[in-house]
């Protein structure tokens, strides 16, 4: 499907965590991607693209007919996502229903972390692909059956590249780095950013540490996309955490605010 890194059509599995209900799907096969030599040149499948737009507004709908914020976190392996969300379950959970579809392309080990914390989550494993789809989390949704008003984290695949370009029908993106990755992520990664509605830039408890200038970075951010906000927050110490929470729970009423419609499933 994705020419940008080869990716392959081998087939996503949904796992819900409790160990049942586990399928096997065939990626939706909508042709090969011709490759270019350009090494500056994002080329993918304007076919795949269109299906997977359509299938993203579907999605969307449903969401939104029953006041869920879906939130698509993206980012480098290593960033800390996945302890992010394990602390905001925690946190968040003891006053909405939190749910979690984890991507990843082998292992139940996220799902099984945010398991731990009281959680309902679902397991995507993309085997080849590099980046959660529209039809994956469509599937997901149908199994997981988040309730009404609730919040949905998508923990996308690790990768600032193809996640950028696939709508999932989600409330918004949001992009961690961890300061150790360095300031100029933005400029390496422009796509990510310029989708982003919100960037977090994590463990900040080891700006002592490193070489990362945090006005730099906001800087190079805001560059590529001049309306992002931007956090800077430590998952472990919980540094700043609480505006992440304020920045989530302004999202969470203006959903709960919308909507109309009650579906109990997303439409074929």
């Amino acid at each position: 499907m994705c020419a940008t890194c080869g990716c392959g059509d081998d087939g996503a599995t949904i796992t819900l965590t409790d160990g049942h209900h586990q399928h096997h799907h065939p990626h939706p096969d909508d042709g090969h991607p011709h490759r270019h030599a350009h090494t500056d040149t994002v080329s993918l499948d304007q076919k795949v693209l269109a299906k997977n737009d359509q299938l993203a507004a579907q999605n969307r709908q449903w969401l939104t007919e029953r006041h869920i914020l879906a939130l698509n976190l993206t980012s480098s392996p290593g960033s800390g996502k996945t302890t992010l969300l394990e602390r905001t379950i925690r946190e968040l959970g003891r006053s909405r229903s939190v749910a979690v579809i984890e991507g990843d392309q082998e292992t139940l080990l996220d799902a099984e972390r945010i398991r731990a914390t009281g959680a309902r989550a679902i397991q995507v494993n993309t085997g080849a692909g590099c980046h959660l789809d529209a039809a994956m989390v469509r599937r997901a949704l149908e199994t997981l059956a988040p309730p009404r008003d609730s919040l949905l984290f998508i923990e996308n695949v690790g990768n600032l590249v193809c996640p950028a370009l696939f709508d999932l029908g989600e409330s918004g993106k949001i992009v961690v780095i961890s300061v150790t990755e360095g300031a100029d992520k933005p400029l390496k990664y422009p796509h990510m950013f310029a989708a982003a509605a919100l960037v977090v830039v994590n463990k900040s408890d080891l700006l002592p540490y490193v070489d990362f200038d945090v006005d730099t970075f906001t800087t190079h951010a805001r560059s590529i996309n001049p309306g992002v906000d931007i956090l800077t927050l430590s998952a472990t110490t919980g540094e700043g955490i609480p505006k992440w929470y304020d920045w989530i729970d302004i999202r969470a009423n203006e959903a709960v605010s919308h909507g109309s419609v009650d579906k109990t499933m997303p439409p074929e």
